[in-house]
């Protein structure tokens, strides 16, 4: 699991003192976390996992016409 921290998305300006104004931190704390908690995208969606059916079958029509 990620940490999330505000350090990450603090501008320069804010940190200059060495820490942001706590609003800022909690501003950019839930900013980080709502576009991790609703990424739509999943890596593992779109993992090519190896051929599938239709390719076994199109694998199958070519060799019994290369055999014949």
């Amino acid at each position: 699991m990620a940490t999330i921290t505000s350090e990450q998305l603090s501008s320069p300006a804010e940190r200059r003192n060495g820490r942001a104004h706590p609003l800022v931190e909690i501003r950019d704390f839930w900013r980080q976390f709502l576009a991790r908690a609703f990424n739509t995208y999943r890596p593992e969606l779109h993992y090519m996992r190896g051929p599938g059916p239709a390719w076994r079958a199109k694998q199958a029509g070519s060799r019994q016409r290369h055999s014949s």
